[in-house]
């Protein structure tokens, strides 16, 4: 008996039915709510340890003798920084890995390292122990990135297909702001950044701020000379952050229920065990013969194995998916250039930086995550409802007026009222309101008008498809590494209004490009976007 694999054109229609009627299903029925729900966890721990750190940060900066880790203005950049390099190796070996061994395996596999991450993190000694869990943690990050909107895009029938990755997209910002109400609740619960001061501290005016024994906050004492700290609360960061090993033992529980993509079955021809899964999740009454499912999907497979898959020196060396890929590339960097993980890592930094007291400025941080989160409703209307150009332009339009009138209440409003200690006296009481309010509309403005995912998943022909969208997803991992590194330096040097200015100006730029060079791609097949773009750009 030969044990020569068949090819994808070995099966006919005939065939495929007979095999639908001869093969079980895999497993229990499974709802896609519940596919979605489980998989989407992945997405929420994203979130969540992305925007988690913002609470965690002005705790880490207590001394040792609080229990904090000392850290310094440009070790606190690497924090989110590291993050996102692991997130870029993530994204790149990840979908690979999800490729050879299988989508649900891959989720798997990410589950325990977001666990072994989270409570590394959590168990850090010092901070080059939390860079390395970091970096491990990003790797998950990235991993699910590029596994969970495959994983999917690829279960879901055609009729939810784009609601279900659109709700990917919503667990996000959900888990980011899932990950700001938790850091506000033990910020009341602990109180902000607390110390216990062991001497009498004195600032610059000689004035006592704080008495012997006497607890303070720790941005009331933190830039004065000869201050010894004896205890302070700050094993808050570690509450924090541990609390994330709970939806990655429920991502671990759950995705061990569910049944594995069809679609990666048929990619690796096991043709009945692509049946049996989708069995499990399918309602033939609604979605249609699985054996005509089967079939579509076979016949991607038929025209793939006759399609020549470009390298990167072919798409270098070809001018129009040269321009192609050069766009996709700028798309990505653009997109995190906007300065949006300023507010994702640093909306707390910020809010004191304005005036707030710390405990404040971390549960302030709720209310921007919320409107984050509703700007991504908004954002899932607008991109179906106008053209992908123009939703780019509101975007980079609204950041643009929004940075610029960031910068401005921070020169006039704020900084002028500075002292040497760096505390804020005799500002108006309005202001540091007046902050909160325009980077909720910062944020509110980039999820609303949020479109480079779709773009770059819709300008590239199939045949460079996965090269060019690695490398413009790699750039914008890696843009996001350079804004966390360098927006805590930027606002020590600069202050909130030339780090804010600077932003600004970045994203003109942006709103250029968006103007000048960003073709439209939303009214035609990508097919006809192929043969269109090789017509114009060679």
């Amino acid at each position: 008996m030969s044990t020569t694999p068949l090819a994808a054109n070995d099966y006919s229609r005939d065939k495929i039915q007979e095999l639908v009627d001869t093969t079980p299903p895999s497993g229990k029925k499974r709802s896609l709510g519940a596919i979605a729900l489980v998989a989407t966890l992945g997405s929420l721990l994203f979130g969540y340890d992305t925007g988690v750190i913002a609470g965690a940060l002005p705790y880490m900066y207590l001394p040792r003798t609080a229990d904090g880790l000392a850290l310094t203005t440009s070790e606190e950049g690497w924090i989110g920084g590291l993050l996102c390099i692991g997130a870029a190796l993530g994204a790149s070996l990840g979908g690979r890995l999800s490729d050879k061994y299988g989508r649900r395996h891959n989720i798997t596999m990410l589950a325990i390292i977001f666990l072994v991450g989270a409570l590394g993190c959590t168990f850090s000694p010092n901070i080059w122990i939390l860079y390395l869990f970091r970096i491990i943690l990003g790797f998950a990050v990235g991993g699910a990135s590029a596994t969970v909107p495959v994983f999917l895009g690829e279960t879901a029938p055609k009729r939810i297909r784009g609601t279900l990755v659109a709700v990917d997209q919503l667990m996000i910002v959900f888990g980011q702001f899932l990950a700001y109400s938790m850091n506000a609740i033990l910020a009341q619960v602990h109180g902000g950044p607390e110390v216990t001061v062991a001497n009498d501290a004195v600032n610059s005016a000689g004035e006592t701020v704080a008495r012997a024994g006497e607890t303070v906050s720790w941005e009331s004492v933190q830039n004065l000379a000869n201050v010894v700290v004896s205890s302070g609360n700050g094993t808050t960061w570690r509450y924090m952050l541990v609390l994330a090993s709970i939806p990655a033992v429920a991502l671990w529980i759950g995705i061990r229920l569910m049944p594995e993509s069809s679609r990666w079955y048929v990619a690796n021809l096991r043709i009945p065990e692509a049946i049996g899964s989708l069995k499990r999740v399918r309602n033939e009454a609604k979605d249609g013969p699985i054996a005509d499912e089967i079939d579509e999907m076979l016949e991607v497979q038929r025209k793939e194995a006759s399609q020549e898959k470009w390298g990167l020196s072919q798409i270098w060396s070809t001018k129009w998916t040269r321009h192609l890929l050069i766009i996709g590339i700028i798309l990505g960097l653009a997109d995190q250039l906007t300065g949006i993980n300023t507010a994702m890592y640093y909306t707390p930094k910020v809010l004191a930086a304005a005036g707030f007291p710390m405990t404040d400025a971390i549960s302030l941080n709720v209310i921007s995550g919320g409107i984050s989160f509703l700007g991504s409703a908004v954002g899932l209307w607008l991109v179906t409802k106008f053209a992908r150009r123009h939703v780019g332009i509101y975007q980079e339009t609204s950041i643009v007026i929004s940075l610029g009138l960031l910068a401005a209440v921070f020169f006039f409003l704020i900084q002028p009222y500075q002292n040497a200690d760096g505390d804020i006296i005799g500002a108006p009481a309005f202001a540091p309101i007046l902050v909160l309010v325009i980077v909720c509309l910062f944020v509110f403005a980039k999820q609303s008008g949020t479109v480079t995912w779709v773009l770059v998943a819709e300008i590239f022909p199939s045949k460079i498809r996965g090269t060019a969208m690695g490398l413009a997803v790699g750039a914008l991992w890696i843009a996001n590494a350079l804004v966390s590194i360098v927006f805590p330096i930027m606002m020590a040097k600069l202050g909130g209004a030339g780090t804010y200015l600077v932003f600004c100006i970045i994203n003109v730029f942006s709103l250029l490009f968006y103007i000048k060079f960003v073709p439209e791609t939303k009214y035609h097949s990508l097919e006809e976007l192929e043969e269109r773009f090789e017509k114009e750009y060679s």
